[in-house]
């Protein structure tokens, strides 16, 4: 994911716990209209909303809508395209794990072989 260390353009994110629209539009370098509509997009992305349904992103909003933001405008990816994406990216978290569990009971059933004989 983007963190603000790894892209230059943007401005380090605050160590606050929430954002306001505007806050988050102006760390991302989109508008809060676009904001609003790729809530609707983006099952991933869902602010909390308090007092008269105001959004209140979180750290971990702003850092998935600059991720939002580099496939679709950098990386050409289309609405769709970014929303796979991101479903792909999410499950394969768990990838390496599996890969890494299964590569050691393979290699403890191959002691276990060598131990009987």
């Amino acid at each position: 994911m983007l963190e603000a260390s790894n892209n230059n353009e943007f401005l380090p994110i605050p160590a606050k716990r929430y954002f306001t629209i505007g806050e988050v539009a102006e760390l991302c370098l989109v508008k809060p209209h676009v904001l609003r509509y790729w809530e609707q997009e983006f099952p991933q992305l869902s602010p909390v909303k308090r007092r008269g349904n105001r959004r209140y992103y979180q750290r971990e909003d702003v850092v998935l809508i600059r991720q939002i933001r580099s496939l679709l405008y950098e990386q050409g990816y289309t609405i769709g395209g970014a929303r796979q994406q991101l479903t792909n990216e999410k499950a394969g978290d768990d990838k390496p794990e599996a890969d890494t569990i299964q590569r050691v009971i393979e290699d403890l059933e191959q002691l276990l072989i060598i131990l009987k004989k």
